[in-house]
């Protein structure tokens, strides 16, 4: 329910507890944990994903707390693998033109497609001077097709 005045919403639910170490209930070491995150990414499933299936199957709650480093971190040592914001940018893309190639008439949906492959550019861009994407990788409209 909204608040009186301010019309905003106030906070509730919980929160987890700040644990500097891992709960004694957790059965993996770390290595079997950095092992599985590699073996999760390396089948193209995303960050968020990972994190879900290894608190829900695994019983892991806090990645971070049991290797002493995040999730991305681990995610991001596996060479070949794009960062995920990058990747999510371009699947997103690949939705659109999907889309387009059935309504050609949708100029929001090409406007946003627009915008999209700028936000992919200049996201690559930042990766390409970063270090994280090799200096040769640029984004071509081919990228992100669409297999009919």
């Amino acid at each position: 329910m909204a608040r009186m005045y301010s019309r905003k919403k106030g906070k509730s639910g919980s929160e987890r507890p700040l644990n500097r170490e891992s709960p004694e209930w957790v059965t993996l070491s770390s290595a079997e944990v950095e092992k599985l995150i590699k073996k999760l990414s390396s089948e193209g499933i995303s960050p968020a994903h990972i994190g879900l299936r290894l608190r829900d199957e695994y019983g892991v709650p806090d990645v971070k707390a049991l290797t002493g480093k995040r999730l991305s971190t681990i995610i991001d040592a596996v060479e070949g693998a794009l960062p995920s914001d990058l990747s999510d940018l371009l699947s997103k893309a690949t939705h659109l033109k999907g889309h387009l190639l059935t309504a050609r008439k949708d100029l929001s949906s090409k406007r946003g497609l627009d915008f999209t492959e700028a936000k992919i550019r200049k996201l690559a861009k930042y990766y390409v001077s970063s270090g994280k994407l090799p200096k040769t990788w640029k984004y071509t409209k081919s990228m992100s097709e669409v297999s009919e």
